[in-house]
């Protein structure tokens, strides 16, 4: 009686062999990877930050509307930006050229690179358009506090 014997399994040079070839994989993907992660979180970053910066021009467009239609009687030294990012959420009356107050955001992005949860660097209207320190009397423009780079060699917080 003739048996054959099949010896089943890998030896151990195969298996070092598809370790080896496994973590070369594994050492050129996982950089990939964090590059598109990084990638993701600037896309929401730009959105963010378009976001609030068309909600500020929306809050500013209706109360020059308002005020050229005469709905509103406003103060010499006023501007017509938000006093506060709260604001664009809570909305405003604006006379009567709308029938309820005007939302301009549901909520105020996040920045996803605010680490210490910071929230936004503001600008004034009469601030510089690089400063870093908020004249607190309006709010004319955001910025990222995040003193990260980005892919491009730009940091955040010139965004």
């Amino acid at each position: 009686m003739n048996t054959l014997h099949s010896e089943q399994g890998l030896t151990f040079l195969e298996i070092l062999i598809a370790m080896i070839i496994m973590s070369i994989l594994a050492a050129a993907i996982l950089p990939m990877a964090e590059v598109t992660v990084k990638r993701t979180k600037e896309i929401e970053l730009q959105r963010s930050l378009r976001e609030i910066r068309s909600a500020i021009d929306r809050y500013h467009a209706d109360f020059e509307k308002a005020k050229t239609e005469k709905r509103i009687i406003t103060a010499v030294d006023e501007n017509g930006y938000p006093e506060e990012l709260e604001d664009l959420v809570k909305g405003k009356e604006w006379g009567d050229l709308y029938p309820t107050p005007r939302k301009y955001l549901r909520r105020i992005p996040k920045d996803p690179f605010d680490k210490y949860d910071e929230g936004w660097g503001l600008r004034s209207y009469s601030d510089d358009f690089d400063s870093t320190v908020w004249g607190g009397d309006d709010i004319y423009d955001a910025y990222s506090t995040s003193d990260g780079t980005a892919l491009d060699g730009t940091y955040y917080q010139t965004w």
